[in-house]
């Protein structure tokens, strides 16, 4: 084997400054080694390695020119875990909402750690994240973390175990709405890498996932708006569900409302909060969704007239409490004043449908059915855009986009009846006293 210490001397190379050095090892692989751009505008040595000479120099030219265009090497040593768990602690946490920063720890503790949490940062690759989206997505959750096995059988609940924890696999499959927001906070994650010039590039970014079809919603019709008005109107809290049917607000939007917020005599209300309830804070209130979600809203004649009443009957449960009100300012709260639970509201809610003998609906389809109705009724698309306070009108049209198919149908249909024949319409002959097609006006 050959040795840089019995190789002649003529076979030596002399290289320049800044090359780098070319040498053979120990163990006959050769490495090349040299300076390059780190990050911070700082250099750093690097060692490559080849089985020849020319295939360990490559390497090291590729690393310096690269250098020379100004990318910084790659520093990442640690695994994907190790960032995830950094990237949650100290830069999501201060980036996300509390609600959407539990929800991303939950997605990176129980699907990327487990399934991608070994890989190297700095070496994973596109191949590995679609190999791992492919077993994720015909993989059982039930069987893969246990949850069937994990339930008491002592429990109030009755529930035993059953399915996977008796040897009877229950396909419990991730949906593809899930699989690609699993996808979106590997995304976001590696993202935040790349700024930080520990990788260089997202290879979460080269995977495609699909679109995945949207959620589907159930809003109510016309009729079936009217009996829940009707029958929520002896309901203590008739004016919340009368609001958030005529003006699409959220029930976080609906239940943080203050009646500083509404100027009943102008007959509007400034949605600047939310009320949610947090693992760490509580039931508290925070920002808007979105920037865009903070909006001034008209109110309609309705609601301004229930909103009266609901003031003139919170006076009355003020004084029966006495000095056990809770004073926040709330417009809908409990009889005591304290807030109402978003998860009280959905029981309210769901029983109201009962008493209607409506079917059964979430309380954010009352937001769906107010934009179905108010495309309906030939509502432009930028006013609803407004009033959902959605961030984009490409938001509202691909979520209702099946409405508007609908009345583009109408439309058409409308158009066709106006371009018939009229002989074909009548069926008799045509006198010449009716006014040519051209000047016949269409609706």
């Amino acid at each position: 084997m050959t040795t840089p210490r019995n190789t002649p001397a003529a076979s030596r190379r002399v290289r320049a400054n800044g090359d780098g050095t070319v040498y053979q090892r120990k163990d006959g692989r050769w490495e090349a080694a040299g300076y390059v751009l780190a990050p911070g505008n700082t250099s750093k040595r690097v060692s490559v390695y080849g089985m020849t000479r020319a295939e360990a120099l490559a390497k090291l030219t590729e690393k310096i020119a690269a250098s020379n265009r100004g990318v910084p090497v790659v520093t990442a040593q640690g695994s994907l875990a190790a960032f995830l768990t950094y990237w949650l602690e100290n830069v999501a946490v201060h980036q996300l909402r509390e609600t959407t920063h539990t929800r991303y720890t939950a997605v990176v503790h129980q699907y990327l750690i487990p399934g991608l949490g070994r890989k190297k940062l700095a070496k994973l690759t596109a191949k590995d994240v679609r190999t791992w989206l492919n077993e994720l997505r015909t993989v059982c959750q039930c069987c893969a973390r246990g949850i069937d096995a994990g339930r008491n059988p002592n429990a109030q609940t009755n529930r035993r175990p059953r399915c996977c924890a008796i040897g009877r696999c229950c396909h419990k499959r991730l949906s593809p709405l899930t699989l690609a927001y699993i996808h979106s906070v590997l995304k976001s994650a590696l993202e935040h890498a790349v700024r930080e010039e520990e990788i260089l590039r997202n290879v979460a970014r080269n995977v495609r996932t699909g679109t995945p079809r949207p959620r589907r919603f159930n809003p109510l019709t016309a009729h079936e708006a009217r009996a829940f008005l009707a029958s929520a109107q002896n309901h203590r809290l008739h004016a919340l569900f009368e609001l958030a049917l005529r003006t699409g607000l959220r029930k976080g939007e609906v239940l943080g409302l203050r009646w500083e917020d509404l100027d009943l005599d102008d007959g509007t209300a400034s949605i600047r909060r939310t009320l949610q309830r947090t693992g760490t804070g509580g039931l508290t209130t925070l920002p808007t969704k979105t920037i865009s979600s903070e909006r001034r809203i008209a109110l309609p004649a309705a609601c301004v007239a229930s909103l009266h009443e609901h003031r003139d009957r919170q006076a009355r449960e003020k004084q029966q409490a006495g000095a056990e009100w809770a004073d926040n300012g709330l417009i809908f709260t409990r009889s005591d004043g304290h807030p109402i639970e978003p998860s009280t509201l959905t029981r309210h809610f769901n029983a109201l449908l009962r008493c209607s003998r409506l079917r059964a609906i979430r309380f954010h389809d009352l937001r769906h059915s107010t934009a179905t109705l108010l495309l309906e009724q030939g509502v432009e698309l930028v006013v609803i855009k407004e009033l959902l306070g959605h961030a984009h009108i490409g938001v509202t049209a691909t979520v209702y986009a099946h409405v508007r198919l609908r009345l583009q149908r109408d439309a058409i249909d409308l158009l066709g009846r106006a371009l018939r024949n009229p002989l074909e319409a009548t069926g008799e002959p045509d006198d010449g006293d009716d006014p040519p097609l051209c000047a016949a006006p269409v609706r």
